[in-house]
C-alpha cells in the first residue's frame, strides 16, 4: 500500500491553499498605511491575514523553500499574492520603497522597523487629543467613538503584558477607571448630573 502525499495547495487549512477569491488585487485594510498611522493598519493587516490564513508569510513560520523542493512555486505564489495585498494597503509614496522586496516577511519586517517606533510625538499629540476632546455639537455615541478610537491607538503603542500573578488585571481595571473619567470629563454639561 502506497500512501499519496496530499497537495499542501488543495488543503483548505494549510497557508499555501489559495481560494478563487484570493486574488492579488484584494485590498485588506480600508485604510492605507502612511508614515502615522502604523499601529492601527498593521492591527487591521493582522487580523486580515489570520482571516485569510496567511500570518505565516509574514511573521517567518512558512519561511521559503529551497528552489528544488516540491513545495517552492506554491509557497511562491502564495508569497506573491500576500506581497500585492501589502503593495494594496499602503499610500503611493511608500510602495516604492517595498516594490523589489521578494517575500511577505521581508516588506513586513520593513514596515515595521520603519514605522511601528515607540513615537513619542504621536503619543504626545494623541494624549493631548484624548485631554482636550469635547463632546461639543456631536450626540454620545460619535463623542464615545472618537474616544475609543484615541484610546485604542495609545494602546498600541503600551507593551504587553503578560502575567499570572493578578497584577494585570488590576492594571486593567485603572485603565478602564481613566477611560470613564476622561468620557464624563468631556461630556456636555446636560450630562451633569450623571458625572455627580
Amino acid at each position: 500500500m502506497t500512501t499519496q502525499t496530499k497537495d499542501p495547495s488543495q488543503d483548505p487549512s494549510n497557508p499555501l491553499f489559495l481560494h478563487h477569491s484570493d486574488g492579488p488585487g484584494l485590498v485588506l485594510t480600508s485604510q492605507p498605511l502612511d508614515h502615522k498611522n502604523y499601529t492601527t493598519w498593521s492591527r487591521a493587516m493582522h487580523v486580515a491575514l489570520s482571516v485569510k490564513n496567511k500570518l505565516a508569510f509574514i511573521d517567518g513560520t512558512l519561511p521559503k523553500p529551497a528552489a528544488t523542493d516540491s513545495t517552492f512555486a506554491t509557497w511562491n505564489r502564495g508569497n506573491n499574492v500576500v506581497i500585492s495585498w501589502l503593495y494594496n494597503s499602503v499610500s503611493k509614496d511608500i510602495i516604492t520603497s517595498i516594490l523589489f522586496a521578494t517575500t511577505a516577511k521581508e516588506i513586513w519586517d520593513d514596515l515595521k522597523t520603519r514605522f511601528s517606533r515607540k513615537n513619542g510625538p504621536r503619543i504626545f499629540q494623541l494624549r493631548r487629543q484624548l485631554m482636550s476632546l469635547q463632546q461639543g455639537s456631536n450626540d454620545v455615541s460619535t463623542y464615545y467613538t472618537k474616544l475609543k478610537s484615541i484610546w485604542e491607538e495609545l494602546a498600541g503603542y503600551k507593551p504587553n503584558f503578560q502575567c499570572t500573578c493578578g497584577g494585570l488585571q488590576s492594571l486593567q481595571e485603572h485603565t478602564q477607571s481613566e477611560y470613564v473619567m476622561s468620557f464624563l470629563m468631556g461630556l456636555n454639561d446636560s450630562f451633569s448630573q450623571i458625572r455627580g
